[in-house]
């Protein structure tokens, strides 16, 4: 595994599916934000220091692909990585993997760094951009 992707465990509950017993389909984004969350966590960025700074990530785009179909009670690995950095933005690329490897879903999500107070974007701050990992 590249140091540069991070993965996130993900159990599915019975509130994350829908009338057939599989994942709804929105659910898949509600993993992949957690997968973001947890990753800029794991490189001691807490998002509430950020916001109490009036500044936040939000999400610009989302493209999303579903593949296959996640069930109650799966065992899910949510991988999040960065596949384009700009001043003001991050593109990620994330997928959903079962148990066996088989995927679920992949989405391309591009987030922009915007100051709260203005509304406007903003560059990403250098506490963030100085441990993100290289984008190769």
């Amino acid at each position: 595994m590249s140091d540069t992707i991070f993965n996130w465990p993900v159990r599915v509950y019975y509130e994350d599916t829908d009338a057939g017993g599989v994942v709804f389909y929105a659910n898949y984004l509600k993993f992949f934000e957690r997968a973001r969350t947890e990753w800029l966590r794991s490189l001691g960025i807490e998002q509430d220091g950020l916001l109490a700074e009036g500044v936040a990530f939000v999400v610009r785009s989302v493209q999303m692909e579903n593949l296959s179909s996640a069930k109650f009670n799966d065992q899910l690995s949510v991988s999040a990585e960065i596949s384009e950095q700009k001043r003001a933005s991050l593109i990620f690329k994330q997928a959903i993997v079962d148990q066996s490897n088989r995927l679920i879903a992949t989405a391309e999500i591009k987030v922009a760094c915007v100051d709260l107070n203005r509304a406007k974007p903003i560059a990403i701050p250098k506490q963030v951009a100085g441990v993100l990992p290289r984008v190769h």
